[in-house]
């Protein structure tokens, strides 16, 4: 008698799978093959390819088109749209890393200084740009914080929005 409800069980379960796998194929079905909602969006001819003009839209994103069209045809297929995307988000993470290694660097540096109260004085990265900002006691501190900061590797520019107290 256990024996029976045991494959009247199984049996159960194997149909309802079934029906379930048929209805996510059927569903799969529906949308075309390869369908990308962000690559749909960008190409606005509908020529299933990206051309540099469709993508301008998107930041920072002429070095990941040029490493992820293979063929140098000047534009993306759905693929190459793909690697383009992996690609860029790689670089802005990258870029993401290398600011936050900046700061801290830069943050480490101010703190060394014993003449310098440092806790009082931000510091923010952009693309390698310092800004520090904050209150610093007289412009010989200020100086001395836009010296230090500038002497960090990584640093490509400073801006000063300090104010003296």
């Amino acid at each position: 008698m256990t024996f029976n409800r045991e494959i009247l069980r199984a049996a159960s379960m194997s149909a309802a799978v079934a029906v379930v796998l048929g209805m996510q194929l059927a569903v799969a079905e529906d949308k075309p093959k390869g369908a990308d909602p962000r690559f749909d969006k960008l190409d606005k001819n509908r020529d299933g390819y990206l051309s540099r003009d469709e993508v301008r839209s998107l930041r920072d994103y002429d070095k990941a088109f040029e490493q992820a069209d293979e063929n140098k045809d000047g534009k993306l297929d759905r693929a190459e749209f793909v690697r383009a995307e992996a690609i860029h988000d790689r670089l802005v993470t990258g870029k993401y890393v290398d600011d936050s290694l900046v700061t801290a660097k830069v943050k480490a540096a101010l703190l060394r200084e014993p003449e310098l109260n440092s806790m009082d004085v931000s510091v923010e990265t952009q693309g390698g740009e310092v800004m520090l900002s904050g209150f610093v006691q007289d412009d010989k501190q200020r100086q001395k914080a836009l010296k230090i900061a500038s002497s960090v590797s990584g640093v490509a520019s400073i801006k000063d929005a300090m104010r003296v107290r």
